[in-house]
């Protein structure tokens, strides 16, 4: 799917239609190291790197704004230069964070009753919010706030604690969409995109062509015409928009059902893990998976307004691909120290 919704813009930018494969084809490779190491690394010992973890996500993440080191792009500064290659940080940040919160409620599951207990995971996620949405990047904060009050509702902590950080949380957003005009425009181009067809509008109209043209069956695989320059970001975040131009709406179902399957598993997997640890750990990496699919897809087909983020596993981005990677082997351990089959 990368191939086919970049092979034409690759090909005019870098003269090369396989350009985003090969990038992909790398980060597979690393992908799979991380998912074997994971695989086979006892995920008890991760605890040791819990706190270390946490911190050296948030530096990654600060490390953004420095001049020379950070990569700006679209007027936002997401990537770290590495000089050989890239990496987006925040990614990195999203999985250290669901460690460190699996640790910590592990150590005070008796205490998280306890509203004070919460607390080192909210301000751990609240830092790492506030490092991602200076980029900015909404979408990841979103992502990265909805994790940290998953991960809180399963570790424990009352449902009345978490209504009263949801409220502040939705309160919170409509400031963060007017203090930068460029969310407001997004927000009036999703209550009417047709206001604007050639300008905020116009990239969740071309999405819906996309998914229109693909009625039930798709038009073929290979066969989108919305990759030739009509959909920006086709490889990456609007690449479910391609799949539903080609694949059709069935082809479109079929790709969710694999994903809810995946986070079934994932789920089963921490419902039978012998340790809190290990449940707390594989159930946020599922409710990871399922927060950024949900809202991917939200996106795409104009349920909220549109924002910049992956489809796990599938979109362009060497990053979020190699990180979901690792966290499927963590899984994998996870099942294995359970003896699941």
């Amino acid at each position: 799917m990368i191939y086919s919704a970049s092979m034409y813009s690759a090909k005019l930018k870098y003269d090369d239609s396989m350009f985003f494969v090969k990038k992909q084809a790398i980060a597979l490779g690393l992908g799979f190291v991380a998912l074997l190491f994971f695989t086979f690394f006892n995920f008890n010992n991760l605890k040791k790197f819990s706190i270390i973890g946490l911190i050296f996500g948030l530096i990654l993440l600060g490390l953004v704004f420095v001049p020379g080191l950070g990569v700006e792009n679209y007027g936002a500064k997401r990537w770290l230069n590495l000089g050989v290659f890239s990496i987006q940080p925040s990614e990195i940040a999203k999985f250290t964070f669901i460690l460190f919160a699996a640790f910590y409620l592990e150590k005070n599951n008796k205490n998280i009753k306890k509203w004070w207990a919460m607390l080192p995971v909210l301000l751990a996620g609240c830092i790492t919010c506030l490092l991602i949405i200076m980029e900015p990047n909404m979408s990841i904060t979103m992502c990265v706030g909805m994790c940290m009050l998953t991960m809180l509702l399963i570790g424990g902590v009352p449902l009345k604690y978490l209504l009263l950080l949801i409220i502040p949380a939705l309160a919170l957003i409509p400031i963060l969409i007017i203090i930068e005009p460029y969310r407001l425009n997004r927000l009036s181009a999703f209550l009417n995109p047709w206001a604007s067809p050639q300008g905020e509008g116009y990239q969740l109209i071309q999405s819906l062509y996309a998914l229109g043209s693909g009625s039930w069956f798709g038009v073929g695989l290979f066969q989108s015409r919305q990759k030739y320059l009509f959909l920006p970001f086709a490889e990456s975040d609007f690449i479910f928009g391609v799949i539903g131009e080609e694949l059709g709406f069935v082809g479109a179902v079929l790709i969710l059902l694999v994903f809810f399957l995946l986070i079934y598993r994932i789920v089963v997997i921490a419902s039978h893990s012998k340790s809190r640890f290990g449940c707390y750990l594989a159930s946020g990496i599922g409710g990871l998976i399922a927060i950024q699919l949900l809202l991917n897809v939200a996106v795409v087909t104009g349920s909220i307004p549109p924002t910049g983020l992956p489809l796990p596993f599938i979109s362009s981005g060497g990053s979020s691909l190699v990180m979901f990677m690792a966290g499927i082997g963590v899984c994998l351990n996870v099942a294995k120290q359970s003896k699941m089959s």
